[in-house]
């Protein structure tokens, strides 16, 4: 069985429905209120584990009642826990998530026990990575701990997928260091603007070219997420642009991480780059028709579905014509 290893954060998610966001100052009166198990790290492991993966989950939980809705929710997925690691003293992180009558949202997270899972938490990984499998991280732990967990995926042969979100400070010595021992690096637009310091590019080719300029960091390969423009990716010999699958949008929570997780599934099974970022882009797109993140995640014959539906469609991935 495929396997994807994550180490990053679980947090839960209180959702509240607005008809739109509001302005600074604002007030606004809510609709539907939602409590739901999230974080970055749990959201792709759920993921990934839902379309076939054997997932790990290295990440921290308080020992509130958040903590224990957290570790029951997972383990209901399949999401092996093994590493979980209970924070004595410390309260389970918890995103407030305002989401708009069209979809869009607005996330503040509060990390509680995610700060805790320092470089420690790695010690186990030797033991459960190899060549094939794929250590997914992302950046609401430290950075320190998401830089000693790559050392240990790369001397085991293990491919390294970061989703740098939220983005630090693009000179950090640690992010620094993280980006050269990345194989493939996720970053939605805004993300990428900010680590290539320039202005949006015009044109699909132009993100092309934006993407290729972002592998002078240190990652093998960059995939850029547009959200309802799909992604384009460059691999560091061609770049191409994967088209968006058509959605409902009810709820764009979560679909950058249904992104990451399938794409992390589907090159620990074995397909290529370009097949991971036209199954991601599917994933997302299924990610948008529910409320919240994990729930609306897709399972594996969802996504195939999908896929099936839309193969010679258009919505497979395309070359675009430009190479390195």
């Amino acid at each position: 069985m495929s396997r994807v290893v994550v180490v990053g954060s679980a947090n839960v998610d209180m959702i509240v429905r607005v008809e739109h966001l509001p302005e600074p100052g604002q007030t606004l009166l809510g609709t539907d209120v939602a409590l739901r198990t999230g974080g970055k790290g749990a959201n792709q492991a759920v993921a990934a584990c839902r379309l076939g993966a054997e997932t790990l989950l290295y990440a921290a939980v308080g020992t509130d009642a958040f903590g224990l809705q957290t570790r029951e929710a997972l383990a209901a997925e399949g999401v092996r826990l093994d590493h979980l690691v209970e924070v004595d003293g410390a309260s389970t992180g918890m995103a407030m998530i305002m989401v708009a009558a069209d979809g869009e949202n607005t996330i503040v997270v509060a990390p509680g026990a995610n700060h805790a899972l320092d470089a420690s938490a790695t010690a186990g990984l030797a033991g459960v990575l190899a060549p094939g499998a794929v250590l997914a991280a992302q950046l609401e732990v430290p950075i320190d701990t998401c830089l000693a967990a790559a050392d240990v995926a790369r001397r085991a042969g293990a491919r390294v997928v970061l989703n740098a979100a939220p983005l630090p400070k693009p000179g950090e010595p640690d992010f620094v260091a993280l980006l050269r021992a990345v194989d493939v690096l996720i970053v939605n637009e805004t993300e990428a603007l900010a680590l290539a310091d320039r202005p949006a590019p015009s044109s699909p080719d132009g993100w092309i070219l934006l993407a290729r300029d972002l592998l002078r960091h240190g990652p093998a390969a960059c995939v850029i997420t547009l959200g309802g423009r799909g992604a384009v990716a460059h691999d560091g010999t061609c770049g191409w642009v994967q088209p968006a699958f058509a959605a409902d949008v009810v709820d764009t929570t979560g679909a950058g991480d249904a992104f990451c997780g399938a794409l992390a599934a589907s090159l620990a099974g074995g397909d290529s780059l370009a097949e991971a970022v036209g199954r991601g882009c599917a994933a997302g797109a299924l990610a948008t028709g529910m409320l919240g993140a994990q729930a609306a995640l897709p399972t594996r014959r969802q996504l195939d579905r999908l896929i099936g539906l839309n193969r010679g469609s258009g919505s497979a991935s395309r070359e675009a014509g430009v190479a390195s």
